[in-house]
């Protein structure tokens, strides 16, 4: 049965003998063209290459700004701290240990939506201004924490 397999009529093509002759339809120049590089030996485009048009990205309209100062937070309601253990100090190690943000390094910000579960002890980075008025309200305290510079610019004070 295996052996008498054979692919379906017009799926496979015979390969295009190159270089044999003028007459042969691909011979002289082998469908490479007259000069440039393509036409040398060990040429090897790049996928993105546009034959020295205008790149694609370069004709595309650019658009909007990118702040390269950005502060980026990991945010938190006031609500969900509710899963952090009550007698512990909670900072972004005790968020990310109890799964409310994913990175124990990067900062966190304390929103407002929600009510506090407790008198809590807060160390985050920053906090809304309803969040801090709800968690004082319940006996809580917050303590920020100094501010920390972003890794672009501490590599750039170094040198």
């Amino acid at each position: 049965m295996l052996d008498q397999l054979s692919p379906r009529p017009g799926s496979r093509h015979e390969r295009k003998r190159k270089g044999r002759g003028v007459a042969a339809g691909q011979g002289r120049t082998c469908g490479r063209g007259q000069k440039g590089a393509g036409a040398r030996s060990g040429f090897k485009s790049r996928p993105w290459y546009e034959g020295g048009q205008m790149p694609l990205a370069r004709r595309l309209p650019k658009r909007g700004f990118h702040n390269l100062f950005r502060s980026e937070y990991q945010v938190v309601n006031l609500g969900e701290l509710g899963r952090c253990p009550a007698d512990a100090v909670i900072d972004a190690a005790v968020l990310a240990k109890a799964g409310l943000v994913s990175h124990a390094d990067r900062r966190v910000k304390i929103l407002g939506e929600g009510d506090a579960p407790g008198p809590l002890q807060l160390l985050v980075d920053a906090i809304s201004a309803q969040a801090k008025a709800k968690l004082e309200a319940a006996g809580g305290r917050v303590e920020l924490r100094p501010r920390r510079k972003a890794k672009a610019s501490q590599a750039a004070a170094k040198s």
